[in-house]
């Protein structure tokens, strides 16, 4: 049974065309009003979601793949942290994707990320992406001269074409059982404030505060005006985003449990059945154990 009773359809974009960011309230809380309440329906998540990925790995059919995108402090490590923490290390690995290496600009813009998809049976978790190729490149285009594109191959149409790439690709992936589920963690100018600040007072949390974080707020509207433009043509029913409010953590973590609690259920996960040969095999083994006493 559904744990969430569906909480994470109000977030999610299946077809991006008429989206606006500005509908989305970084604030909200949904029908969850306390805390309390979050903490009990994520505990519950969790242990549902650990059931059904021990399924996902026993059936070796399909792969889910998680996108995480968001503006710095938007809480990506600690949802990643929380929501997968039933999860069997030995079937889910996380990448994380900072800038790019030299080797990695030499390939196309998907292929670093192409290199670390999930196997079958397994969950892949991106925190951050192929999606930062029309994000943070697009809001500082001296990043795409350094990618070494013939001039032809960067002009006025790349974020067009690139955004078709993406589409296509994760088409590709659909069609080849592995599935993508993204999320934007949309998170308020002022909240982000507030998180820096308690990185800078917090000597415990001084490691996480980069200069360049306060930089980039100086670009907040462009990164605003590339997130709802990448949505809006990335969208679809096969990859849709989920833009989750994200300036309460504690909300934020159960939309993205029940968006995947969802897309497990919909998989008709399920161990593999042993036949009637097999059956026999286990017999005779058992039966073999037992004549050791």
């Amino acid at each position: 049974m559904h744990s969430l009773n569906d909480l994470a359809d109000g977030y999610r974009i299946n077809k991006g065309g008429n989206f606006r960011l500005k509908d989305i309230d970084p604030r909200d809380t949904g029908k969850i009003k306390s805390p309390e309440k979050a903490t009990e329906l994520l505990q519950r998540s969790v242990q549902l979601m650990g059931e059904l990925q021990e399924k996902l790995y026993a059936q070796d059919r399909w792969s889910l793949l998680l996108i995480f995108q968001a503006m710095d402090a938007a809480g990506k490590d600690g949802t990643i942290k929380h929501v997968m923490s039933g999860v069997n290390p030995q079937g889910c690995q996380v990448t994380s994707f900072k800038a790019p290496s030299d080797t990695e600009l030499d390939h196309d813009f998907m292929w670093r990320t192409t290199c670390a998809l999930p196997e079958r049976g397994r969950i892949g978790i991106f925190n951050r992406s192929y999606y930062e190729e029309v994000l943070v490149v697009r809001v500082h285009p001296g990043f795409l001269a350094g990618q070494k594109l013939a001039p032809k191959l960067a002009g006025k149409h790349i974020w067009k074409e690139r955004f078709e790439d993406i589409r296509n690709f994760e088409s590709y992936l659909a069609r080849n059982g592995t599935i993508t589920r993204k999320f934007f963690l949309h998170i308020s100018k002022e909240e982000q404030r507030k998180r820096f600040l308690a990185r800078l007072d917090e000597p415990k949390k001084n490691w996480k505060f980069s200069a360049n974080d306060v930089k980039e707020r100086a670009h907040w509207d462009e990164y605003m005006d590339a997130y709802e433009d990448m949505i809006r043509h990335t969208a679809t029913k096969d990859a849709p985003w989920y833009v989750v409010p994200a300036d309460n953590k504690w909300f934020t973590r159960i939309v993205v449990a029940d968006a995947i609690i969802e897309t497990l259920q919909s998989l008709d996960l399920h161990f593999p059945k042993v036949d009637r040969e097999r059956l026999k095999e286990l017999a005779a083994s058992k039966q073999a154990l037992l004549n050791e006493r």
